[in-house]
């Protein structure tokens, strides 16, 4: 007898995503979280007293709107606002460029019309193919399986399904999203632009997360990655979830529990369990045993296969494989409280510009310089840093009068090419971070009250990021679609009968989209119909 019919490792979004999809179609469904609340990295927790934030995940566009409507987000509380500007990236020589509805032209304008004549086009053919590759954000991509039989016919049917999805791709579209897949974002947006702060604004994106240069090999994909967001119905934009990202857990969490699932925290698991050949559940670290038909894993590939599933009931070298496992974001984490806005050297005082995300980053050769400097001496001295404000958005953040502001930063060593230990060299680094800031906002260190800086270290312990890798795995060419985590395990079922991957490791990859839990969620009830047709005949 099980105890569930589904036991899903880990509370983070997707794993709730999971859960409430399977628990709305009938199934028993318990989800166990090791640390003492839900959410994984989107949580908000209070950091300095009186100041609460989205300490790790920190905005909303990715999210896709079929979760949102059918989990009935908005009914249990979930609150999604626009920035009023979108992005705003102070430069050298008192120039700035400032994006969002009605805001683009015109800035763009200033620093290049040639640029000003381009953006809109670009921004387009970016956008098709966005639009096009959405399709496949809710479906399993193609997986490769040896021999012939059921399994392969049924993905040589979803290889068509594929097909007719890039039809709708030109001929054009379709060489720029090889360039995509392949290329550098540098060279592409070198290739449009003139401005470097333009090009700035669309190289972040390549970067964000991704332990690389934006003259990388595959870093135009990551740009496009980040192109493939909506809020409210409007695509290529972002906002903010009132009461930060824990809302969206949160609503996530009451969807599954009210269509019956259970959650129980502070219930890490030591070991998956298997007999003969198949997945039977869970020990969890207090030594109980939960049994379950099914297991679907919310965790990182590597975590998985090195650490919870034994060794000796993996398939020959898939272990081996997943140890190469790539990771590392390159990120540093800071949540700061402060006793008033900045006001930046280039666009004085407070504006619609506070409520953006605000990158400092002004060039892509900025951006290079960052990553080679920190592969060399563990953080770039010249760091990239987006800063958001959400309380400029949602009063219910700080006191009165007072502000929350996230600290993205990149980029710095996963592992420090020293071999010394992160908890060294945080708070230093912090100051480097602030600092970085200050120089453009003079008066911004002032203004820090409170601070809670989280380093690739941190996210890996607080969280489970190894590495500190926001995406559960690089999103290179390697790992991506069809091979993410593994060619011929892309179809979210693991190494093990009566595994499957319902995290980020799995596609379409990382961000808060709630995607993987879905799709994984879509594999389960599959394959338990069909085992429920095949024991009733």
């Amino acid at each position: 007898m099980s105890d569930c019919d589904v036991l899903i490792i880990g509370a983070g979004h997707n794993g709730l995503t999971c859960a409430a999809y399977l628990a709305m179609s009938g199934l028993r469904v318990k989800v166990v979280e090791r640390r003492n609340v839900v959410g994984g990295a989107a949580v908000t927790q209070e950091f300095h007293p009186g100041f609460r934030n989205s300490v790790a995940a920190y905005t909303v566009s990715l999210l896709n709107p079929k979760i949102i409507a059918d989990l009935k987000l908005h009914d249990h509380g979930l609150r999604i606002v626009e920035r009023r500007a979108q992005n705003f990236l102070p430069g050298p020589h008192g120039r700035y460029l400032l994006t969002g509805e009605g805001r683009t032209q015109r800035s763009v304008k200033k620093l290049s019309k040639s640029d000003a004549g381009k953006i809109d086009r670009f921004m387009a053919e970016l956008e098709a193919i966005a639009d096009v590759l959405r399709q496949f954000v809710l479906r399993a991509p193609p997986n490769l399986v040896e021999g012939f039989g059921l399994g392969a016919i049924r993905e040589a049917v979803n290889a068509l399904g594929t097909a007719n999805i890039l039809r709708g791709l030109s001929l054009a579209q379709q060489r720029t999203l090889l360039d995509l897949f392949t290329g550098s974002a540098g060279d592409m947006l070198d290739d449009w632009f003139e401005s470097d702060l333009v090009k700035a604004l669309f190289g972040f994106d390549a970067i964000v997360g991704n332990y690389a240069s934006p003259y990388a090999a595959g870093s135009a994909y990551v740009m496009l990655h980040h192109a493939f967001g909506e809020v409210n119905g409007k695509k290529g934009i972002w906002g903010h979830a009132l009461g930060g990202m824990g809302a969206i857990s949160e609503a996530m969490a009451a969807a599954a529990r009210g269509a019956g699932s259970e959650i129980e925290t502070s219930a890490g698991v030591r070991e998956i369990l298997v007999e003969r050949d198949r997945v039977v559940g869970v020990t969890l670290d207090d030594g109980r045993a939960v049994r379950a038909k099914y297991v679907a894993s919310n965790v990182n590939p590597k975590l998985l296969y090195t650490k919870l599933l034994p060794a000796n009931a993996q398939p020959d070298g898939f272990r081996e494989r997943m140890t190469h496992w790539r990771n590392g974001s390159g990120t540093f984490r800071i949540n700061v409280a402060l006793s008033e806005l900045p006001s930046f050297s280039v666009l004085p005082g407070e504006g619609d510009h506070l409520s953006a995300g605000i990158i400092i980053a002004p060039s892509l050769g900025y951006m290079d310089r960052a990553w080679h400097d920190a592969r060399e001496h563990g953080w770039s001295r010249e760091p990239v840093v987006e800063m958001l404000i959400p309380s400029t958005l949602d009063d219910s953040l700080a006191p009165a009068g007072q502000h929350v502001a996230s600290l993205f930063c990149q980029h710095v060593a996963p592992s420090l090419p020293d071999g010394s230990s992160w908890d060294q060299h945080r708070d230093a680094v912090a100051d480097l971070m602030i600092a970085t800031v200050d120089r453009h906002a003079p008066g911004f260190a002032k203004s820090v009250i409170g601070r809670k800086a989280l380093s690739p270290l941190d996210l890996e312990r607080d969280f489970g990021l190894l590495g500190g890798d926001i995406f559960h795995g690089a999103l290179s060419l390697n790992q991506l679609f069809s091979a993410r985590p593994m060619l011929g395990y892309a179809n979210y079922r693991g190494a093990v009968k009566g595994l499957y991957h319902c995290g980020s490791g799995a596609h379409p990859g990382g961000g808060v989209t709630g995607a993987p839990g879905h799709n994984a969620a879509k594999a389960i009830l599959s394959d338990h119909r069909a085992l429920f047709m095949t024991n009733r005949f």
